[in-house]
């Protein structure tokens, strides 16, 4: 058979970059639960504003929670589901589980119990689901840039909270009122408003989802980027290097916990931030408010930091935190990360005195916590190999869903008790220190005993 004869019967290979745009598409309608902090307000109560849900902090922050720890445990059920039925089929999934979480959650009023089951659960469980089919796919098309590709494919999360936060709840300043604005003249949301944003949202997830999905597929078996060839990884001691581990092998590794224990941190100190970075700028002891700026002000300075410093410059720090340690080395990339991140969370408790340091720091901490989405899926190749990277990397990723958990309602229960974010922000700043120290003793390669 001729050459040319032979080359009609390969399969056609799609471009790969094909990949990181159906990816992003996902992602945009994944960070639906970043961009919480924009119905924190409407759904409380307070003497400043009234709201017909009368949710506390709380409570919204339980939601948030719920939503976090659900997509965290769904990322390894849509790993395992990935190579039984396919990527395509994971992610249509969990754009429906999304899309149906928030309608359902659209039509069940103040009802507290029904709305952490449906956006919470339900919805956290569809995010779960198509979370983690770009980062799997992804990675076995771009062997060779691991960690760019995990950047990029994670980007439209942070970016979409910008857009879900100034559709539902944008600043006064820029002179449109959002999907749940407030009634004429006064601080007050009402639940037809509130939910029929929530409705929207839902019907808008589940188209983005569906169309991203469909370019979902793996390459053909054994395919390699042209001119690329696998490095053949050797330790100084001329060990074999270990790779492409099972999840019940990568278990039994030391490497596998360093990585959890430092995801978890990452995840408390940036999730506490975003689920709290509203209720903190207008907290009357701690927020703007206390340094003379009116409730409006107060107001306009929470929505600009939640909405546009903290998800934009979160989706960046993706991107830019991946092609850093590609340059660099992941270990040398995360001790980075993670000292910045403890310094910005030490100085973020001062900042209300003036929106633009506000606005910096806030900026800041979204950079480093995107960083945690483009190293921690790189690093879980570099260390267990990419042909199970989807079902591990949902073992790493149940760290985000504690984390997500513990640091976000620390702070609401923080406040709802009258203390000081101080109480917070502290105690995450050292912990971000000890995932540095955790990050020196990190070493990604295995080796055969």
């Amino acid at each position: 058979m001729t050459d040319e004869k032979l080359k009609k019967q390969e399969p056609k290979i799609m471009n790969r970059w094909i990949i990181v745009v159906g990816a992003i598409t996902i992602q945009l309608a994944l960070g639906a639960i970043y961009a919480w902090s924009a119905f924190t307000t409407p759904l409380q109560g307070t003497s400043e504003f009234v709201s017909e849900f009368a949710f506390n902090k709380t409570q919204t922050q339980a939601i948030f929670s719920a939503g976090l720890i659900t997509f965290a445990l769904f990322t390894i059920i849509g790993g395992r589901l990935q190579k039984k039925i396919g990527p395509r089929k994971v992610a249509l999934a969990g754009g429906i589980l999304l899309g149906l979480g928030y309608i359902i959650g659209s039509f069940v009023g103040a009802n507290f119990a029904l709305k952490l089951i449906s956006i919470g659960i339900i919805a956290g469980a569809g995010i779960g689901l198509a979370y983690v089919v770009p980062i799997a796919v992804g990675v076995k098309w771009f062997p060779d840039k691991k960690g760019l590709l995990s950047g990029l494919a994670v980007a439209g999360f942070g970016f979409g909270a910008f857009m879900w936060i100034l559709m539902a709840n944008p600043p006064s300043i820029l002179g449109f009122s959002g999907l749940v604005a407030k009634q004429a003249g006064s601080f007050a949301y009402t639940i037809a408003n509130v939910d029929s944003c929530f409705r929207l949202y839902g019907i808008i997830f589940l188209l983005l989802v569906v169309v991203g999905s469909l370019v979902m597929r793996n390459p053909p078996a054994d395919w390699k980027p042209a001119g690329w060839k696998e490095p053949e990884v050797v330790s100084s001691k001329k060990k074999k290097i270990i790779s492409d581990l099972a999840p019940k092998e990568m278990l039994r590794t030391r490497q596998f916990y360093l990585l959890w224990m430092m995801f978890f941190i990452g995840a408390l100190a940036g999730l506490m931030v975003i689920g709290n970075v509203q209720n903190f700028a207008k907290s009357p002891t701690d927020g703007f408010s206390a340094y003379g700026f009116s409730v409006q002000q107060a107001v306009d300075f929470a929505v600009i930091g939640a909405a546009v410093s903290l998800p934009i410059f979160n989706g960046i720090g993706r991107i830019v935190w991946g092609q850093v340690s590609d340059k660099i080395g992941r270990r040398k990339a995360l001790i980075a990360m993670f000292l910045f991140q403890g310094v910005t969370m030490m100085l973020f408790f001062y900042t209300t005195s003036s929106p633009y340091s506000f606005y910096v720091i806030v900026a800041l901490i979204g950079f480093n916590f995107g960083g945690n989405f483009a190293l921690f899926p790189a690093a879980t190749a570099d260390s267990f190999g990419a042909k199970n990277i989807g079902l591990n990397y949902g073992f790493v990723f149940m760290s985000y869903g504690i984390g997500g958990i513990v640091g976000p309602i620390l702070a609401g229960t923080v406040q709802d008790a009258g203390m000081s974010f101080l109480y917070a922000f502290i105690p995450a700043a050292v912990m971000c220190f000890i995932a540095a120290a955790l990050a020196l003793i990190y070493k990604p390669q295995i080796e055969k005993k």
